[in-house]
């Protein structure tokens, strides 16, 4: 980790915050961190964390980690108006880590302009809940080259139990932007079965609990199944609805640009926009399960 003296990290949200607290305690290194938001840069300051804007940042970083909400905004981040974004501001030898979920063309597209100012970058979208983010358990497909991998994979591992080189650039959005695709659809059964199960006389958390027991137990239904779809919890401040329907789109757009016509995630989508309609955009992402419990019988 003697490599980066100094590590920038961009975005400190629910899950920005514990991964960039993760690297201050674990590395040794100085770190900066830029967020529009000051209470959690109050609380990593605590960790000896330093606020600092995006130019500070791209000056005395070695390495900088965004972790943003969207590929828009890491698009902006990067690109900025011309001479604002990392693009103008960082200089050949850096590395920019993308921790987001971004489309995979446009990773690579930012990439290839990066690359044309010697500015080295990787893809490591972060898979698991905000309690692995706590707990520093994630678990992450880098998209990197075969010289870079090895560079920031102990850095990672600061907030990640599990990682795994992908390919080049773009392979860990493709792998991360799928692994949602797959889960969300998965809490979509869930969410039919527990309207089902319900209006059919068992109780939730009784299904979910032969389930488990059975052929359709998995990672969705223990976490999401259990602790959210059946007793009916949704909470602010965790993945929310919003950002899943973005997940999911990129997912479709994806499989239309390979010629594969998802028909699971397209329905999927279509669900999101539903419980968006319905006010739940800001609630945890399982909350599409409120469209099948309101719906008439």
């Amino acid at each position: 980790m003697s490599e980066f003296k100094t590590i920038g990290f961009i975005g400190v949200g629910v899950m920005g915050e514990p991964m960039c607290r993760h690297l201050a305690t674990k590395t040794g290194s100085l770190v900066l961190a830029a967020d529009r938001d000051d209470a959690p840069l109050e609380r990593l300051a605590a960790h000896g964390v330093q606020k600092a804007e995006i130019a500070e940042i791209a000056q005395r970083a070695d390495i900088i980690f965004m972790s943003l909400p969207s590929g828009k905004v890491v698009q902006s981040v990067v690109e900025g108006d011309g001479a604002n974004g990392l693009l103008a501001l960082c200089r050949a030898g850096q590395v920019i880590v993308d921790l987001s979920t971004s489309p995979a063309p446009l990773t690579r597209e930012l990439a290839a302009k990066l690359a044309e100012r010697g500015i080295e970058f990787a893809d490591a979208p972060v898979m698991r809940t905000r309690s692995a983010a706590e707990a520093g358990t994630l678990a992450v497909p880098a998209g990197a080259s075969d010289a870079l991998f090895p560079r920031i994979q102990p850095l990672i591992a600061c907030f990640a139990a599990d990682i795994i080189h992908a390919g080049d650039v773009g392979a860990g959005q493709v792998v991360k932007i799928l692994n949602n695709m797959v889960l969300y659809e998965t809490v979509l059964a869930l969410s039919e079965a527990r309207a089902i199960g319900t209006r059919a006389g068992v109780d939730p958390e009784r299904l979910f609990s032969a389930l488990s027991t059975g052929s359709a137990d998995s990672f969705a239904l223990r976490n999401h199944g259990m602790k959210a779809i059946a007793p009916q919890v949704f909470p602010e401040r965790a993945f929310p609805v919003s950002y899943a329907k973005k997940d999911l789109e990129y997912a479709v757009a994806l499989a239309e640009s390979v010629g594969v016509d998802a028909t699971g995630a397209k329905n999927l989508v279509a669900c999101f926009e539903a419980a968006i309609a319905d006010g739940h955009g800001d609630k945890y992402a399982p909350a599409i399960s409120l469209v099948f419990e309101k719906a008439k019988a």
